[in-house]
């Protein structure tokens, strides 16, 4: 019995639970703890979700280890909801996050940054990742073509 649609959906629903679990609830319950001020919070957010990036991008190597040598057998579906999370992760790696930690950082040393739209597309990037994610878990575990 081969294991790899398994193994691919289970590391996508993996990595679906992990960004919800971090940016859905942790994001905002930190605020919520008894002594934990703002400053407090950003410092433990920067952590966090500079965390939750370098994981992702172990997660997408691990993906992309799994279905490389299927890569000719693979459907069209599958190659552009890849290349879809392979964008997201790099505009938030390369342009939404280190914008983001910035502001953290003004913020922490008591300066009031300038309007950005940043947390917003980032909140809407992990969305659309997530909702892709759960989507592509699905569609390989019914997918036989992750066979060899």
């Amino acid at each position: 019995m081969n294991k790899s649609p398994a193994i691919v959906s289970g590391t996508l629903f993996f990595w679906a639970g992990f960004v919800c679990s971090i940016s859905f609830m942790e994001a905002w319950l930190k605020f919520q703890a008894p002594g934990v001020t703002l400053p407090i919070g950003l410092s433990i957010g920067k952590l966090i979700f500079t965390a939750l990036n370098r994981m992702e991008w172990i997660l997408l190597v691990l993906l992309g280890v799994v279905t490389i040598s299927r890569i000719r057998n693979l459907p069209k579906t599958f190659f552009y909801l890849s290349a879809t999370i392979l964008l997201i992760l790099v505009v938030q790696t390369f342009a939404l996050l280190p914008e983001l930690n910035q502001r953290a950082e003004l913020i922490i040393s008591g300066t009031t940054p300038n309007k950005s739209d940043a947390h917003l597309f980032f909140g809407i990037a992990e969305v659309l990742k997530v909702i892709i994610l759960i989507y592509m878990g699905f569609y390989t575990s019914k997918n036989r073509k992750l066979s060899p």
